[in-house]
């Protein structure tokens, strides 16, 4: 088997192959860990509010790269990864609430906009990689 190509060696495989060896499944499943930690200590009157929000929206990163890479084809994974992003930013807008209302730390805040920012720049080079 030859060796993978640059691309392939930065987001993984894209299509055939299972989601797990996708690096930007693996990078937004710990966004979804971190996302989790960061909202524990949110004030309880948020569960409802905030925190199930940004769950939610963080958990929707890796739940369509694996519900795409499960379609029948690259016109159909390429959706899902731009659906993929659509969450991405919507966690970023609520990060910046959670920032102005104090929940989140300056430097809490930077470490998700970075990591945030790298699965949006891995999910925009699969989506590159999956032209036909």
């Amino acid at each position: 088997r030859p060796a993978p190509d640059a691309e392939q060696q930065e987001y993984g495989p894209a299509m055939p192959g299972k989601y797990q060896e996708l690096i930007v499944w693996h990078k937004a499943m710990d966004l979804v860990t971190t996302i989790y930690g960061y909202t524990q200590a949110f004030p309880q009157d948020e569960v409802f509010g905030l925190i199930s929000q940004m769950r939610r929206a963080a958990v929707s990163v890796p739940s369509n790269i694996a519900e795409g890479q499960g379609r029948q084809s690259k016109a159909e994974f390429r959706r899902f990864l731009s659906i993929a992003r659509g969450s991405l930013y919507e966690l970023e807008t609520q990060v910046v609430i959670a920032q102005r209302l104090n929940y989140l730390t300056e430097e809490n805040g930077d470490d998700l906009f970075e990591t945030l920012e790298e699965v949006g720049r891995m999910l925009n080079g699969l989506r590159s990689s999956l032209r036909d």
